[in-house]
């Protein structure tokens, strides 16, 4: 049995800077797996090791040269073996594109259980891939989990939300999406770093897992970060019945209270 974690090689938003206007430049940020995903690697391991499974990477990437780099960082966070979707054609994919590379992915490891994505990119930040994976694979989908367990086939959620608390039971194989903190990830030390170099890796073309690349509308960050402008209120009053007023007034001036 395996069980899958897809994780992305992409720049990390920690290192980009964000100018007095609020344009956000990533041109310096250098590639790293995101904390999503790094949780996500986590949580496959602790479940592999309690099931017996072979927890397998999978990423999809169109930067040349890219591959040996991610592969080995994600190796030395406790991925058994990788499997990397590597192809020009696929630069800039999105989230339709890149759920389709994955699939077809999965499709050649065989007895595969589980599939276990981040919580969300660090790039777009849309949430959509879970879904959209699970559509194409025609696997149940649960997002925001927070633990699972699984016995055989037959898989265990807890999802803590608003409401409280849910628990969740289906039959796999299904799509998993780990909620941000559902594990705290492990630090690689140098043990894991140059066990990593050790581990089975495999980079495959579009083509070599039956992907036809497919031109599909586009999703970009414009870079600009904006916020609802606020205008300080200043209270000219000592008397706390004349600043209260002051405030009440300048609160229902700026549409806060009706």
């Amino acid at each position: 049995m395996k069980i899958v974690v897809a994780y992305q090689w992409a720049p990390d938003p920690q290192e980009a800077t964000v100018a007095a206007d609020g344009i956000v430049d990533f041109s310096r940020a250098k590639p790293a797996i995101s904390d999503y995903d790094a949780t996500a690697i986590e949580v496959g391991r602790q479940l592999a090791d309690a099931t017996g499974a072979a927890l397998v990477g999978v990423s999809v990437t169109g930067a040349a040269g890219a591959a040996p780099v991610a592969t080995k960082a994600a190796a030395s966070r406790g991925l058994d073996e990788i499997l990397v979707i590597s192809d020009p054609a696929l630069e800039g994919a999105g989230t339709a594109m890149t759920a389709k590379a994955i699939a077809a992915a999965v499709g050649t490891l065989g007895d595969v259980a589980l599939v276990i994505t981040g919580d969300s990119s660090v790039d777009n930040g849309g949430k959509m891939l879970p879904g959209v994976l699970g559509g194409l694979l025609r696997w149940p989908v649960v997002a925001e989990v927070k633990s699972l367990a699984m016995s055989g086939m037959d898989i265990t959620v807890t999802r803590v939300l608003t409401e409280g608390v849910q628990t969740l039971s289906l039959s796999g194989p299904a799509v998993i999406a780990s909620s941000a903190d559902a594990a705290k990830p492990k630090a690689p030390g140098m043990k894991d770093v140059l066990a990593a170099g050790k581990k089975p890796v495999t980079i495959k073309s579009a083509a070599e897992v039956g992907l036809a690349v497919e031109a599909e509308g586009t999703l970009r960050s414009t870079g600009k970060m904006s916020g609802p402008s606020r205008k300080m209120v200043q209270i000219d009053t000592a008397d706390p019945a004349a600043a209260a007023a002051e405030l009440v007034s300048a609160l229902r001036a700026a549409g806060v209270l009706d």
